[in-house]
């Protein structure tokens, strides 16, 4: 079993580590936001990479041809859910610097203005995050490439998933922490609005990159 736990943390940290659109995106929504929404949503990241470890061990190999034929489709939808919410971001972040009433002063949750909620925050980072189905086919590989020793009963499958969302959770909540201290160093609207765009240009970025 421990065996099997070990291979769940290299498996959870190796696909949470490399910082993507989502990892910005999550930074960009700690800074204006605070922590509690940021932990939502990192906490949204890593049940979807739990849920991923899950199903590659429960039968990933029989999967991975069945998901081949989406993957970039739902490649292309991510990306352009991401832009959307960067785009978003930007466009409130520019009318709250001129002094638009409609818009709630104080730091506002990314992607959007005021109201996100840790809840929001978790439903919404686990949607994207489940749009990329690479994350089933990596934990797959994984698991086929470890061959005989590969988590084969119930309990070593369980302390796989559980390692690989601990994993991803502690990285997800890292990046949540900086994005914290981020925040922490905006002190007026000129500063909340550059941070703003600047995160959003690279979400968009990182996003075109899914597709490209």
């Amino acid at each position: 079993m421990s065996a099997a736990a070990l291979a769940g943390l290299l498996a959870g940290f190796g696909i949470a580590i490399p910082v993507g659109a989502v990892g910005a995106l999550l930074v960009a929504l700690t800074a204006r936001a605070g922590w509690r929404t940021g932990a939502g949503a990192a906490l949204g990241v890593a049940t979807a990479d739990g849920v991923y470890a899950l199903v590659a061990v429960a039968g990933g190999s029989a999967l991975v041809p069945l998901l081949t034929p989406v993957t970039a489709p739902m490649r292309w939808v991510s990306a352009a859910v991401l832009v959307a919410l960067a785009v978003r971001a930007a466009w409130t972040a520019v009318r709250a610097y001129r002094g638009d009433p409609r818009i709630a002063p104080g730091p506002g949750p990314g992607p959007g203005s005021g109201t996100t909620t840790p809840l929001r925050a978790y439903l919404t980072f686990l949607g994207i995050t489940t749009l990329n189905p690479m994350t089933v086919i990596y934990f797959a590989a994984l698991v086929l490439a470890t061959g005989p020793d590969a988590p084969a009963t119930p309990a070593t499958r369980t302390a796989f998933v559980l390692a690989a969302f601990l994993a991803s959770a502690t990285w997800q909540l890292f990046l949540a922490m900086g994005g914290t201290l981020l925040g922490r160093t905006l002190t007026g609207p000129r500063g909340r609005m550059a941070t703003a765009l600047t995160s959003s240009t690279l979400i968009v970025v990182l996003a075109v990159r899914l597709v490209t």
